[in-house]
């Protein structure tokens, strides 16, 4: 009896009664029994206690005889899931041995992906510094929410090669990893790991009555794991599940209907409601608080609100005056009984982070260092705060008020302790991306999560700059994807909420909107101004003319734009004469800027106050990218001309406008934007690569080379620049520096199949077919895809007397390119050989 009386007098079992007892029975139920349910679903309101009632749940399934798993907002992507999973089950006696072996195997390929989609962006001689093939890159990635470390401009397939493209990439990790399993470890970890999943559970299953998974905080963790738990669920995509598998989700909204309802009759909704009068007081009782005029009060101040009952049901008043709130504000609700000052200053300060590890605390908390460790530990300890993936979250129910209470009672003292936090936040970010570039940044999660809460803490302290500063990385974020974008709206709606800025609010609300419906790029374009018209292809915006613009001569005559054999420009005015161009500042003064439309005066709402010049080119920029990944160089050219308008001294605009013009073929129209460019900055290194190669391909291989030179003197480990200029160097017959050049590119990519594709064919021509074939042998391998690497590599075993073996790699080229010209007219050639 003693037992039982203890069990039940589990914090809170006296609460939840029926939702306790329904999944309870279920276990009463065999699987065959149309009663029996697989799949739970609890859903409300944050604060009426969903955490609560699913370990409730998994404490009952345990008492009868379950193998339990449970996974919160902690994990971030399925592998991470199924890592908990892992974990969990082996502190039960059961080891998936398997399953944790590929988890391992995937959190190391993962490292390795940014590699391989580096040597993927720069495959063949038909790629380019442009956007286009490193975008094939992220798109393998966008699965694993990377994006390869190189900027949003760099890389680019010529029109001729991208039936080549799609599959480059996985050829890149097939050829990294050495085995398929590990390339689908890298581009759908779950395809892999799912099957083995359901076969670790299957095994499991003989040995335990029932298996039962948790999935906490759906509102989180949903948007990855629901369509993965649908599949699971309700297909054998993955395997059968076992019979005695049961699920539980817990999140604030019900199951998608549009996804789960052909599952309906095999799912039990758990709708949770703050407590019934009865359910509190009861869980009073169970604290040993039953006077009723402070069970009245406490009902009076909580409204039923299951966290905020239980936390001061565990601070036991002992009369009513103890449960009265004076100053009318829930903080006291939550810290009137704890005495000791520094206590209650850490618990307040320790709300304004949006989550908390030791390093923030101490950054938020006034004390003296050596409390700082011990009032933390406090703080872990207390019942409206969750410790979850090593880092400190107050429940919101909680976090709230104290919010309001702090920004209300000292305003300034609440913008000064934001201010101080941004800084921190930003010295951390600082610290961690010194040396690094901008692209690569993006790619990395530790340096995203210190700019969203430097940034997050910019805007409650309401920032001047704050707002324009969030639009640009928002811009930002979504050329990253829809995972990153949905990363910085959050930042809105937290903000938004937690320092009263309504329109940040209505930012939020209507960005997410436009999220939704449509991605990243419907977030941009509700960015954009009202009166800028949508791009439909390439021209004058809404039928107007551009700013005029008089490109700075080069060496005179614009209509001998490839005549002039112009010098390398050093940096700075005297660059500028060397070339022939104007000084920066007349460069710059022959953009007539007059009636450029300034979006900060059209004011639509909440964006019209963040609206600026810069940032409307931004966005044109991000649509242009956009646009560009999914292969329409018309559009994307259409937004940057549209950028170009609103911030027309922008070099990098120009130089990637003209690399789509390039990529498009428009060679001459190329130079003209890229010379724009180079006015504006001479020391871009992108620009004078891309000059170079739109140079030689008009057939001026003396001025390519001096482009090119001047990019590698920029950048002496610019990769495409490198092998661009060995293609000026085969014009030019100069096979010693050509090689030199392909020498220079295989060391610095030992993973590029392009690179050793192009010096097997500078050996071929040089008549060293042998050393060619190693070469050609090396593309191969890392590229099985890579139809001119068959062709050339035919073409030197011929040489070599092996026709049979030529006509096999001719045959493979023509089978992977069927309009390859060059290859079928080598083989050809070996075939009238042969039959000659």
């Amino acid at each position: 009896m003693q037992q039982i009386v203890r069990q039940r007098r589990r914090a809170g079992l006296v609460a939840r009664s029926a939702e306790r007892e329904l999944f309870r029975a279920n276990f009463d139920l065999p699987p065959e029994d149309e009663r029996h349910r697989f799949l739970f679903h609890v859903h409300g309101d944050a604060g009426v206690g969903k955490t609560f009632l699913v370990r409730e749940f998994e404490q009952l399934a345990r008492e009868r005889g379950a193998l339990t798993a449970y996974v919160d907002e902690s994990a971030g992507s399925v592998p991470e899931a199924l890592a908990a999973v892992c974990r969990q089950v082996a502190g039960q006696g059961h080891r998936f041995k398997e399953l944790d072996r590929l988890l391992h195997a995937h959190r190391e390929r993962r490292h390795e992906a940014e590699l391989a989609a580096h040597a993927a962006a720069d495959p063949d001689p038909g790629t380019g510094p442009s956007a286009g093939s490193l975008a094939v890159a992220r798109a393998g990635l966008a699965g694993l929410g990377l994006i390869p470390g190189v900027g949003a401009f760099t890389g680019a397939v010529d029109p001729g090669e991208l039936a080549q493209g799609a599959d480059r990439l996985r050829s890149a990790l097939a050829a990294r990893f050495r085995s398929h399993e590990d390339v689908e470890l890298v581009l759908t970890p779950e395809s892999v790991l799912t099957p083995v999943l359901t076969q670790e559970l299957a095994d499991a299953a003989a040995a335990v009555p029932w298996i039962v998974l948790f999935f906490d905080t759906y509102e989180r963790t949903g948007p990855f794991l629901d369509a993965w738990l649908h599949a699971l669920m309700t297909t054998d995509r993955h395997g059968a599940l076992p019979a005695n598998a049961v699920v539980v989700t817990a999140g604030r909204h019900p199951l998608d209907d549009g996804r789960w309802h052909d599952f309906t009759d095999f799912t039990a909704p758990v709708p949770l409601a703050p407590f019934s009068e009865a359910e509190a007081r009861g869980l009073l009782a169970g604290r040993g608080v039953t006077a009723e005029p402070v069970v009245a009060e406490v009902l009076r101040l909580t409204g039923g609100l299951p966290v905020l009952v239980s936390t001061l049901a565990g601070t036991r008043p002992a009369g009513p005056e103890d449960v009265s709130d004076p100053s009318g504000t829930a903080v006291e609700l939550f810290l009137k009984w704890e005495a000791e000052p520094s206590r209650r200053s850490a618990a307040l300060w320790g709300a304004l982070p949006r989550w908390l590890d030791a390093d923030v605390f101490h950054a938020a908390v006034d004390c003296p260092p050596e409390r700082r460790d011990a009032l933390y530990e406090w703080l872990s300890g207390l019942a409206f705060t969750d410790e979850r993936a090593a880092r400190l979250r107050y429940h919101d129910v909680v976090r709230a008020p104290m919010l309001r209470w702090q920004r209300t009672l000292s305003p300034r003292g609440w913008a000064d302790r934001h201010r101080r936090l941004a800084a921190t936040f930003r010295r951390w970010r600082e610290e961690h991306q010194t040396g690094r570039n901008a692209g690569e940044l993006w790619t990395d999660e530790e340096w995203r999560e210190l700019r969203l809460a430097e940034s997050y803490h910019l805007l409650c302290a309401r920032d001047h700059g704050a707002p324009q500063e969030v639009m640009r990385d928002l811009v930002d974020a979504c050329e990253q994807g829809a995972d990153v974008a949905e990363r910085w709206l959050r930042l809105l709606e937290d903000a938004g909420r937690d320092a009263d800025l309504e329109a940040v609010t209505g930012w939020w609300r209507e960005l997410s909107d436009a999220h939704r419906g449509g991605g990243p790029g419907a977030v941009l374009e509700r960015l954009l101004p009202p009166s800028a018209p949508r791009m439909t292809g390439i021209g004058p915006p809404g039928g107007a003319e551009h700013p005029r613009f008089d490109p700075p001569s080069l060496t005179g005559d614009d209509a001998d734009l490839l005549g002039d054999p112009w010098s390398v420009p050093a940096s700075g005015a005297a660059g500028h004469e060397a070339a022939g161009l104007e000084s920066p500042a007349e460069a710059h003064a022959a953009y007539d800027t007059d009636g450029v439309p300034d979006p900060s005066g059209t004011d639509d709402g909440y964006f019209g106050l963040v609206r600026s010049t810069s940032l409307t080119a931004r966005l044109h920029r991000g649509r242009a990218v956009l646009a560009a990944a999914e292969d329409d160089y018309p559009e994307a050219i259409a937004h940057l001309s549209r950028a170009v308008a609103f911030a027309p001294l922008d070099a990098g605009l120009h130089a990637l406008m003209g690399e789509y013009r390039r990529v498009l073929r428009h060679y001459a129209a190329a130079v003209r934007d890229l010379r724009k460019a180079l006015a504006l900055d001479p020391g871009h290194a992108y620009a004078w690569a891309s000059l170079g190669a739109a140079r030689l391909a008009l057939g001026a291989p003396a001025a390519a080379l001096m482009a090119l030179d001047r990019a590698l003197e920029l950048d002496p480990d610019y990769f495409w620049a490198l092998l661009r200029r060995a293609r000026v160097w085969r014009e030019l017959d100069e096979p010693g520096r050509r090689l030199a050049d392909l020498d220079r590119a295989v060391a610095l990519r030992p993973d590029s199949p392009w690179a050793h594709c192009e010096r097997g064919d500078a050996l071929r021509t040089a008549g060293r077919d042998e050393e060619a074939l190693a070469a050609y042998d090396r593309a191969v391998a890392l590229d099985p895809g890579y139809a001119s690497a068959y062709a050339s590599r035919g073409v030197s075993r011929f040489r070599l007397g092996r026709v049979a073996d030529a006509l096999a790699d001719l045959d493979r080229a023509l089978e992977i390119a069927p309009s390859y010209a060059w290859a079928r007219t080598q083989r050809e050639a070996v075939v009238g050989h042969r039959d000659g």
